[in-house]
């Protein structure tokens, strides 16, 4: 496959970009350069090599969920702007 200038304002439309005529040449350039390293990529034997779904055979080690207060009500008050004793207290923005 060959990408031609009509393909490149296809998928510039479809991306919304808006593309100058420099831009869309060095686009086409570039396209085709991609489409030709696939190529190669498709030229390589690949009978027998199973699919790679993850990149690790390792299972993620979880940890227990431990709850624990980390900072205080105070704490967290102490560099708040506008507050009452455990709020903080904000501008009203829904009439």
């Amino acid at each position: 496959m060959i990408i031609d200038e009509q393909t490149v304002d296809k998928v510039a439309h479809l991306a919304r970009l808006e593309l100058r005529a420099d831009e869309k040449a060095e686009m086409i350039k570039d396209m085709n350069k991609i489409l030709g390293f696939m190529d190669k990529l498709n030229e390589v034997d690949t009978t027998g090599v199973e699919p790679l779904v993850y990149m690790i055979s390792e299972n993620n080690p979880l940890r227990e969920d431990v709850v624990k207060q980390v900072i205080t009500t105070e704490g967290a008050l102490l560099n708040a702007p506008d507050h009452d004793s455990s709020h903080f207290l904000v501008q009203k923005v829904i009439k």
